[in-house]
Order: structure tokens, then sequence, then C-alpha cells
């Protein structure tokens, strides 16, 4: 059985037990998405969560037809990379799947905007940070190429004066968000939400 069936099932059941609206704004990728609560950052819009941690940008592409076609929402939230990395996958690998993530959702949804969350910046992947960037890189000019595309960048906002990462945006393991990092991340991203 797929290692994510369950989490996937489990948004379906939740769907058929209160169908959410269409047209609102999905938020899908791996645990930094599954642990943002959407619903008390961003109370007056209609967002639907879709996070499932430990996921690789590769899951996103997989499910796609389960996690976001059916809501068809106007806007798609994506934060995905890290752990891919981390796995072993290259910069280029990263920036395929998010190429054939925004093709699937576009070739059933064209008019539906997509809006890339960079790789962050952490302090347990920071050897790793040079082959996050690349992946970046490659992925910004994609976006540049699609008016449906854009393209956040957390990189030099979550740096410190010594250029790492700051610590009191992390938990424990260095890794996810702590209420401050995710007030950042909701306080930039929120004008590419609300955006007509």
């Amino acid at each position: 059985m797929d290692r994510w069936e369950k989490d996937i099932a489990a948004f379906e059941a939740a769907d058929k037990m209160s169908p959410p609206q269409k047209g609102g704004i999905v938020f899908v990728g791996s645990s930094t998405i599954r642990r943002w609560d959407t619903a008390s950052y961003f109370p007056d819009l209609k967002i639907i969560n879709r996070g499932f941690g430990g996921s690789d940008m590769v899951d996103a592409v997989r499910y796609v037809d389960r996690i976001v076609i059916p809501y068809e929402p106007r806007l798609v939230v994506v934060y995905s990379g890290d752990n891919d990395i981390s796995a072993g996958w290259t910069s280029e690998d990263v920036a395929i799947q998010f190429e054939r993530f925004t093709r699937a959702v576009h070739a059933k949804l064209p008019q539906t905007r997509i809006l890339l969350i960079a790789v962050k910046p952490s302090l347990l992947r920071w050897t790793q940070i040079d082959r996050m960037r690349m992946s970046n890189t490659i992925m910004r000019a994609y976006c540049e190429r699609d008016d449906r595309l854009a393209f956040i960048d957390f990189d030099t906002l979550m740096l410190g004066w010594d250029e790492k990462p700051r610590r009191e945006l992390f938990v424990e393991d260095g890794l996810h968000l702590t209420a401050q990092g995710y007030q950042l991340w909701s306080t930039v991203l929120r004008p590419w939400l609300t955006a007509p």
C-alpha cells in the first residue's frame, strides 16, 4: 500500500462529510504545510489545507487529481522540496516535479494560479542549502515564464546577521516553523492570497 494512502483517504472522507466550497485556495505540500494552522492565520479566507507530513514534490504530483483538482481552486499554494533534497533528489529533480505538478493542474484547471514557496533554509538541513538554492533558482525561472505562476522566496527573511537561519523561527527539531515563523510566512503571503 502507498505510504500516503491513509492521509489522502482521510481528506476524501472529510470532504464527503462536509464538502468544501469550490473556487477557494488549496495549500498543498509537506509537513510545513500540514502544521500551518491556516484557519487561524487566514480566518477571512476559504483555505483547504492538504499538506501531508514527510511528502515530496513527486507526491504532490501523484495526488493532484485527489487533493487539488476536485476543489477547483482559484489558487494553489505549494511548499515542498526540502524532504526531497534530504532524501537525495537533485535540485533539477525537484524542479522537474514542480513543473509536472503545474502541468497537471493546468491541464484541468487552466485559469488556476499556483504560488510556489521556495525551499526554505533550515538549521537542520543547512549543509544542503546550496542544492536547495539551486532548485529554487530553476523553479523561479520557470515561474517567471507563466503569468499564472508566482514564486515567493523566504531565504533572506529567515536569516540573521550571521547569514544563518534565525533560531527563533524554528521549533526544537531545527526544521519545522514556530508560531513566529508562520507569522512571518503568513504576513508575506497575505497580499498574494487576497489579490483579485
